[in-house]
């Protein structure tokens, strides 16, 4: 018993670190967004990373089965949707908001698909904290296009929980991720291409691209795929419900991203929207 505690203690350290990794990674990621662009910047990770993975996982590239690749295909338009839309996002608003913003997407899904009465308390909650960070007037200091820019990329998230499903019943869940990645790569490159990311990239920015790339999902995916085995599927969501405030330390201590009390509210009541709606879900 001592044992299964302890293991299933350090699957949550697992996911915890792991998570930790995305938002140092994203924050890191900003410091490329003024010489490669967002465009760029999302090309040099997911290329990067969808390298490693495919050469990590020795994933087989062709005569694979034609619904494998449609299936990869949609879900790396809608991990390439997601990832561009949020990039250019945070180049606008702080990382925290963006990041609880965006986190909508899968929360609404989780709503939807629960259909319970207390769920229309969590989308409540979660509706107020939106309209905590909404910018209703020109005085505002966030970003109106930010806002949408982030809603538009949990619209994506939502899509890529969806498609991702669907890939893991088809096929190895590693060959679907790797594959997905590539797409994704494929579909962003043409925006990378737009903010000149080849031609202003050297050795330096090239290094910090490959630190974001192990940070932002290869080393992520890794650690998610060993706590998968020891935890929950409960246990894993409501960890996800953290990622919000991961973001906000992150945007503050690698980028000195200061947020009002009322946006620092607005993300707590997400985070409690969140992990009540996983809670209340299974009960």
């Amino acid at each position: 018993m001592i044992k299964k505690e302890n293991q299933h203690s350090y699957a949550i350290y697992l996911v915890v670190l792991a998570m930790i990794c995305v938002q140092s990674g994203t924050a890191i990621a900003k410091f490329l967004f003024p010489v490669l662009g967002p465009g760029g910047t999302v090309s040099l990770r997911l290329g990067i990373a969808s390298l490693i993975l495919l050469l990590l996982f020795r994933v087989k590239i062709l005569g694979r089965k034609k619904t494998d690749y449609v299936l990869c295909l949609l879900y790396g338009g809608c991990l390439a949707g997601m990832n561009l839309s949020f990039y250019y996002a945070i180049k606008l608003i702080p990382m925290g908001l963006g990041t609880t913003i965006e986190f909508v997407g899968p929360l609404t899904l989780a709503m939807i698909l629960s259909r319970k009465y207390t769920d229309f308390i969590w989308a409540g909650l979660a509706a107020l904290g939106i309209v905590l960070i909404a910018p209703w007037n020109h005085s505002s200091t966030v970003s109106l296009k930010g806002v949408l820019l982030a809603v538009l990329a949990g619209t994506f998230w939502a899509g890529y929980i969806l498609c991702g499903k669907r890939v893991s019943h088809r096929m190895e869940s590693t060959d679907g991720v790797a594959l997905g990645m590539a797409f994704a790569f494929l579909l962003v490159l043409p925006f990378g291409l737009s903010d000149g990311f080849i031609t202003k990239l050297n050795m330096k920015w090239l290094l910090l691209g490959i630190c974001v790339a192990l940070l932002s999902s290869a080393i992520p995916f890794s650690l998610d795929m060993k706590a998968f085995k020891k935890v929950s599927s409960q246990t894993y969501s409501i960890l996800m419900s953290l990622h919000p405030t991961l973001a906000a330390l992150s945007g503050l201590l690698f980028l000195s991203e200061h947020l009002s009390f009322l946006q620092m509210i607005s993300i707590l009541l997400v985070v409690v929207a969140s992990m009540g709606s996983t809670i209340t879900s299974t009960k």
